[in-house]
């Protein structure tokens, strides 16, 4: 009996007695945690990100194959549509720049022509109503999308220069309303979404107000286009073709006088009907007039580079994957080793993967001088939203087509989710201001009107000291800016055009070096907020990456400006391949960090250890 007690109480438990240890998270799984955590916002992280993240999650964003492009423009309204259930109070949404910023982050990557009518519809069209006086507007039939909002600006012949528009609003005395006309064909509004896809649409409307023959200046016309039954009298749309990249349905869009209530006119201090029909404005400047009506602009090109910056996130999610799980020959007969193991597949990745980092915390320094901004220094503002929108844009189209490429002929199938990122990467580029048009404009700002931030001496150091390395970096920008002084002074005279020909070479490298400078800032500064050592040296070596990279292309300058010598030229191939060696072992920490849903990239082939070959179902064979 005794020994019959013992057994039992001795006896092993079973498997399903057995409590069951809570999972201890690996040192690399801490890293990854703590990244993510700076990455996206720390407190703010579940509020301003983790809503998308997980509607992205959904089934209903997942990749859909075989869609004519009819159906998967249709497809973005129906997301649309999804995305807006999730919101409690859209007017609020709309006003909050961190919110809409994230919005396009996580929507970028699974639909290109979502982030488009998202742009569109939250920020141009409702934020405009937001910001213009909206009291006593009933904006339920937005707010709930049972119309869709969208924004019409640019003419077919009056792109960057929309300041020269053609379009009118007459106003009418006798009826208290406004006429809405296209006087010429180039003064079509050129790609507007305003077909029948998706339901009815209304817009806000960039016009040419007209009193009594006068030109007070543009305001924006909130103007009903279509309802169920087609579009309104006077206004007519004609779809454009296909254009690369996930389909929108953009048209040209023309109005035949129109007529628009008095209260379709948006008002604010830059512009306010009276009722003995003066119109007052605390801007007498008609250019001043434009851009405060306009003024949604510079909010869309942070909410284009966020759609950009998280394509190129999920492009090295799925390139860095794939470099892991994918073998080839090794050395040795009948090794397989995985890609990531060669200098020069890894390299490539890492390089992105340094300056995704820098586009991320540069973003997010950009969002928060936006929402910040106060009068004084809105110029400032909004021309850094410019370099870092072309900046950020143009940095993920590289990313995006080196991870294509190191992704092999797997990388060309759009299941893969990465061979569709370039072509919706361009049109970030364009909207909301072509890139290299709105950096000559900054340039040209900057060439007098702004100090380069350069220290006097260089801080001692040498090629792995990161302060060493922004002074250098700092120098470079001083060294442009020089020149491009150097060339408008000394540019033909009487002939604007060509001294601006002179000078625009050295004023667009200033520029890149200040955009450089300032992602190198945000990347520091987002180590120094690091809770795990770990993670703060991970960021440092990525910011030292980083620089280096930015710098071997100028060694020359800085050589002969004497703030390098002849022996650290020499020394920068080796210091660059030593900086990659270190990170090359925490390249998945690093992707891990970016927080790509789980439940995305077990679809993703690719991305989860699989091919598209062994994804397809089994076929027998047959006859040709």
């Amino acid at each position: 009996m005794a020994d019959s007690a013992a057994s039992t109480l001795f006896k092993a438990p079973s498997p399903s007695e057995v409590p069951t240890p809570p999972e201890v998270p690996t040192p690399s799984e801490e890293v990854a945690a703590d990244l993510t955590r700076l990455l996206f916002e720390g407190p703010h992280r579940e509020r301003r990100h983790g809503v998308w993240r997980r509607t992205i999650s959904g089934r209903a964003f997942s990749y859909r194959p075989g869609l004519p492009p009819g159906e998967r423009a249709a497809l973005s309204y129906d997301r649309l549509r999804l995305l807006n259930d999730v919101l409690a109070d859209p007017e609020r949404f709309a006003a909050d720049p961190h919110r809409l910023a994230a919005l396009h982050e996580w929507i970028g990557p699974v639909d290109g022509g979502l982030t488009t009518l998202a742009s569109i519809h939250y920020n141009l069209f409702l934020g405009s109503l937001v910001d213009h006086d909206h009291e006593g507007r009933d904006l339920s039939a937005f707010t709930a999308l049972d119309c869709t909002g969208t924004f019409l600006c640019t003419e077919l012949e009056h792109g960057n220069d929309v300041a020269s528009m053609e379009t009118v609003a007459v106003f009418d005395r006798r009826s208290g309303g406004f006429r809405l006309h296209t006087p010429t064909p180039g003064a079509q509004k050129f790609m507007p979404n305003t077909s029948l896809t998706g339901g009815p649409k209304t817009a806000v409307v960039a016009a040419r107000l007209l009193m009594d023959d006068e030109d007070q200046g543009v305001f924006l016309f909130l103007t009903p286009l279509s309802d169920e039954s087609g579009h309104l009298p006077g206004v007519t749309v004609r779809r454009l073709p296909d254009r690369t990249g996930t389909p929108v349905d953009h048209c040209l869009t023309s109005f035949d006088q129109l007529w628009l209530p008095r209260e379709a006119l948006l008002e604010a201090d830059h512009g306010r009907l009276n009722r003995d029909g003066t119109l007052t404005s605390n801007l007498g400047n008609k250019r001043k007039r434009l851009l405060r009506s306009i003024n949604r602009v510079t909010m869309g090109k942070l909410c284009m580079s966020a759609g950009t910056l998280g394509m190129a996130r999920a492009a090295l999610t799925v390139a860095v994957r794939y470099s892991h799980s994918r073998l080839i020959a090794g050395p040795r007969a009948g090794e397989r080793i995985p890609l990531a193991a060669h200098r020069s597949h890894h390299s490539r990745l890492l390089d992105g993967l340094a300056t995704a980092y820098a586009m991320t915390f540069l973003h997010r320094a950009m969002v928060d001088r936006f929402a910040a901004q106060t009068e004084e220094d809105r110029d400032e503002v909004e021309r850094l939203t410019a370099i870092a929108k072309g900046w950020i844009t143009w940095e993920a189209r590289g990313i995006a087509t080196e991870c294509r490429e190191r992704c092999g002929a797997q990388g060309l199938f759009p299941a893969n989710g990465i061979s569709d990122l370039t072509a919706n990467i361009e049109g970030g580029i364009t909207a909301e201001g072509d890139n290299l048009v709105i950096w000559v404009k900054a340039a040209s700002e900057m060439v007098f009107g702004h100090e380069c931030a350069k220290p006097e001496t260089l801080p001692a150091g040498d090629l792995t000291d990161l302060p060493f390395l922004r002074g250098l970096l700092a120098q470079v920008e001083a060294i442009w800016q020089a020149r491009a002084r150097t060339a408008l002074r000394e540019g033909p005279s009487g002939d604007p055009v060509g001294r601006w020909n002179a000078t625009s070479g050295a004023a667009l490298e200033m520029v890149s070096a200040h955009a450089c400078l300032q992602a190198t800032d945000a990347l520091a500064a987002a180590a120094d907020e690091a809770a795990d050592p770990r993670s703060a040296a991970l960021l440092r070596s990525l910011c030292r990456l980083f620089v280096l990279r930015r710098l071997r292309e100028h060694t020359g300058d800085l050589l002969a400006e004497g703030h390098l010598t002849p022996d650290q030229v020499r020394a920068l191939p080796k210091t660059l391949d030593a900086a990659v060696a270190d990170l090359a072992p925490h390249m998945m920490t690093l992707v891990d960090a970016f927080d790509f849903p789980a439940e995305l990239l077990s679809a993703i082939p690719i991305a989860s250890g699989r091919t598209i070959v062994r994804t397809m179902p089994d076929q027998q064979p047959g006859p040709h």
